[in-house]
C-alpha cells in the first residue's frame, strides 16, 4: 500500500509539473491576446472549476462565507488575487521574455517576509537581511538579459510589474492566513468577485473579443492550471505529507523546470544571467526559510 509521504509526493510533482508550464503558456497566450483577455478567459475557467469542486463535495457554504465582513473580505482578495496580480504578471510577460518574468516574480516569499515585519509584527534576523540581498543580486543579474558588462535594464517596466506583482500576492497571502473559512469557498467567492471586475474592465477597453486561436487554447489551460485545479493537487499533497518542508522543497525545481520549457518550447535562447539570477533568488529563498524552523508554511 502506498504510504500517504510517497502520495504527497506525487501530487507535488503534479503540481510542480503544472507550474513549470505556465510561463510557456502565458507567452503562447499573449500572442494573439492582450492581457486582459487572458485574464479573462482564465478567471472564468477557474470559477468553474471551483464551482464544480464545490459541487462534487456536496458540502453547503458555511453561512459566515456570507456576512457582509467577509464578504468585503472576499472582494478584497478578489481585487489582489486573481484581478491585480495577475494582470500585472500578464502586462509583465507581455513585455519580458518569459525567462526574465518567471524567475523574478518567483521573488514573493521575500518579499513575504519583509511584509511581514510591519503587517504581522515579526522580526526580520540577519539571515532575513542575508536573504534580501542574495535574492535582489539575483533580480538585479536577471534584469540585465545578458548586459552584465556594460549593465543596464532593457525593460525596467516590466521588471517593475513582475517584483510588484509578488508584493500584490504577499499581500494576498497575509490577508489569507487570516482567514479562516474554508478554502475553496474562499477562492469561490474571490475568483466570483473577480470575474466581475475583471468584465467590467474588459467591457470598459473593448477586450471582450475572443477568437478562437492557439492563444484562446492557452488561456483556457492557464484557468485549469495555473488557478484551478493546481491548487487541489497542491492542497492534496499538503494534507497528505508527514513533513510539509520535504513536499514543499519539491517547489524549488518549479522555474528551472520552466526555463527548460521556454528554451525548448518558446525557443529564447537562454542567458547565463537568467540562470545565475535565478540561482540567487532561489538561494536568497531558502536562506530565508532556514532561518526559524516553525514557519513551514512560507511555500505551501
Amino acid at each position: 500500500m502506498i504510504s500517504n509521504q510517497k502520495k504527497a509526493y506525487s501530487y507535488a510533482a503534479l503540481t510542480v509539473l503544472c507550474w513549470s508550464t505556465m510561463a510557456t503558456a502565458f507567452k503562447i497566450a499573449l500572442r494573439e491576446y492582450n492581457y486582459i483577455q487572458l485574464l479573462v478567459i482564465a478567471n472564468f475557467v477557474s470559477l468553474l472549476i471551483f464551482a464544480a469542486i464545490l459541487l462534487i463535495r456536496k458540502k453547503p457554504f458555511s453561512r459566515e462565507s456570507f456576512t457582509i465582513k467577509n464578504l468585503l473580505i472576499s472582494a478584497l482578495q478578489g481585487l489582489l488575487n486573481p484581478l491585480l496580480y495577475y494582470l500585472l504578471l500578464f502586462k509583465a510577460y507581455s513585455l519580458l521574455p518569459a525567462q526574465i518574468a518567471q524567475p523574478a516574480n518567483f521573488i514573493w516569499p521575500v518579499v513575504l517576509m519583509l511584509l511581514s515585519v510591519p503587517l504581522l509584527k515579526q522580526e526580520i534576523r540577519i539571515t532575513g537581511m542575508l536573504s534580501l540581498l542574495v535574492s535582489f543580486t539575483g533580480v538585479l543579474i536577471l534584469a540585465s538579459q545578458g548586459k552584465i558588462r556594460d549593465y543596464s535594464i532593457p525593460e525596467p517596466f516590466g521588471v517593475g510589474l513582475a517584483l510588484f506583482s509578488s508584493v500584490i500576492w504577499a499581500l494576498f497571502w497575509i490577508i489569507n492566513m487570516k482567514d479562516k473559512r474554508d478554502n475553496v469557498e474562499k477562492l469561490f467567492l474571490s475568483f466570483l468577485f473577480s470575474i466581475i471586475f475583471i468584465f467590467f474592465i474588459a467591457w470598459g477597453t473593448g477586450n471582450l473579443k475572443f477568437p478562437v486561436n492557439p492563444s484562446l487554447f492557452a488561456s483556457i489551460y492557464t484557468g485549469i492550471f495555473e488557478m484551478g485545479i493546481t491548487f487541489i493537487f497542491w492542497l492534496k499533497a499538503l494534507q497528505l505529507a508527514t513533513s510539509t518542508d520535504r513536499v514543499s522543497n519539491l517547489v524549488y525545481l518549479t522555474p528551472f523546470l520552466s526555463l527548460l520549457l521556454i528554451r525548448l518550447v518558446l525557443g529564447e535562447h537562454l542567458h547565463a544571467t537568467s540562470i545565475t539570477g535565478l540561482l540567487l533568488i532561489v538561494s536568497g529563498i531558502i536562506i530565508q526559510r532556514t532561518k526559524k524552523p516553525t514557519r513551514k508554511n512560507i511555500l505551501s
